[in-house]
């Protein structure tokens, strides 16, 4: 059960309040939307928090430490702008996670061999045993999520996401580069 604030509202009969409102006080038209949209957040702000908290926290890591060593771990090795572009992170951001990294262990920096500009992220070999240990638990918290859901249901989950993602370029999104 979702808790209820001091008013007695609860996540689902706020979103019903919001669409009635925007709808009749301010007269907005796209009320399905802000409710898909509210919906999607929460659900990605319960899962991140969970998984944080119950799995990566307790291990001494971040959320944003983890994406980064998971695309490094399976994509690796790569350049910070690729470790970017994969985890939906800044440059800057991976930029100071992976000084952290490099400084725990979990991850080798070194320039690269055709672009001595350019480095490459790899892990280490503390960081690949770390990754294989976490991923278990992980994986098993996903599964715990979304085994709620059916496997065709995941599946058209996923391909409905993946549309909302492709799709963005129609109207101008901005994203990270």
């Amino acid at each position: 059960m979702e808790d209820v604030d001091a008013a007695g509202r609860d996540f689902w009969s706020f979103v019903a309040l919001a669409n009635r409102r925007l709808a009749q006080e301010y007269g907005f038209r796209h009320q399905l939307a802000t409710e898909v949209l509210l919906t999607l957040n929460r659900a990605s702000d319960l899962v991140t928090y969970d998984l944080e908290a119950a799995v990566h926290r307790p291990r001494g890591r971040s959320w944003s430490a983890f994406r980064l060593l998971f695309v490094v771990w399976l994509a690796g090795p790569l350049e910070p702008t690729s470790a970017a572009r994969l985890t939906g992170m800044s440059r800057a951001a991976v930029s100071n996670l992976v000084k952290t990294l490099v400084a725990d262990g979990m991850l080798h920096r070194v320039p690269d061999e055709r672009d001595g500009r350019s480095v490459q992220l790899s892990l280490t070999e503390a960081g690949h045993e770390e990754m294989v240990s976490v991923f278990r638990e992980h994986n098993e918290r996903e599964f715990g999520w979304t085994n709620a859901l059916t496997e065709t249901e995941q599946r058209i989950l996923v391909m409905l996401l993946g549309k909302l993602i492709t799709s963005r370029a129609e109207f101008g999104t901005r994203s990270r580069k």
